[in-house]
């Protein structure tokens, strides 16, 4: 038996899907979740084979989904925005179903999945990199077991520790399994500046800039935290800041 999860705030959508499964008998519908969390939650208890995923969901989308998934299923995803297909496919995504889609098209996916079975989706958590929109206005991170959403005006900076970053923000500090990389290429260059290779910094909370050693700098921040700024990152300091 195929274990399968419909995730879509959409409770049509989720009978739709379920109608058409009827077809596929190995194929058992083992819950249904109308949010992220639910979602989230289900997969975790199920350990389902295949996913249904919406994108555009309440409370966290469908990529920030996948964020906090150490190793996701097969994913067949379901929504109304098309802008997204290139970054499912990209993402090894099993297939896009763009709504509303036909029982034919439904049934093309689905042997799909079950052609390629066990299906490669080592390429699932670029999605969440690649999560499309001019910037995040949010990130969406697991502490100690529970999911926090921390609004991007509220990060101070952030620090690479090896395979992580740690976040530190108005609501404490947090670890991600991402690059430093990652959120210099997201976050708004207007607001953020690598100002070392292991710092990025959000220029609000920026006091004010001494000379540190020679040909060096250091930062001061609002909360009294100093950090290093780099040569390079001097430079681009003065570029994000117009001095």
């Amino acid at each position: 038996m195929i274990k399968t999860i419909l995730i879509d705030d959409e409770p049509l959508a989720c009978d739709l899907v379920a109608e058409y499964l009827q077809d596929f008998p190995q194929l058992q519908v083992v819950s249904r979740c109308h949010d992220g969390f639910q979602g989230m939650k289900a997969i975790q208890e199920h350990q389902p084979d295949l996913i249904f995923l919406d994108v555009q969901m309440p409370k966290i989308s469908g990529f920030e989904l996948l964020e906090l998934l150490e190793d996701p299923p097969a994913i067949i995803f379901t929504t109304a925005f098309d802008e997204y297909a290139l970054k499912a496919f990209e993402a090894n995504a099993v297939d896009y179903l763009l709504k509303p889609f036909s029982k034919e098209r439904f049934e093309k996916a689905i042997n799909k999945f079950l052609e390629h079975q066990p299906a490669e989706h080592k390429n699932i958590q670029q999605l969440a990199a690649q999560n499309p929109g001019s910037q995040p206005n949010r990130i969406v991170l697991k502490d100690s077991g529970q999911v926090r959403i921390i609004p991007v005006k509220d990060i101070i900076r952030l620090e690479a520790d090896g395979d992580y970053v740690k976040i530190y923000s108005r609501e404490g500090n947090f670890m991600k399994k991402k690059t430093l990389q990652h959120f210099e290429d997201t976050l708004s260059k207007e607001v953020f500046a690598r100002i070392h290779r292991t710092h990025l910094l959000n220029i609000s909370y920026l006091e004010r800039i001494d000379p540190y050693h020679k040909n060096s700098h250091i930062a001061r921040l609002k909360d009294g935290t100093y950090i290093p700024v780099s040569r390079t990152g001097y430079q681009r300091l003065k570029e994000t800041l117009n001095i």
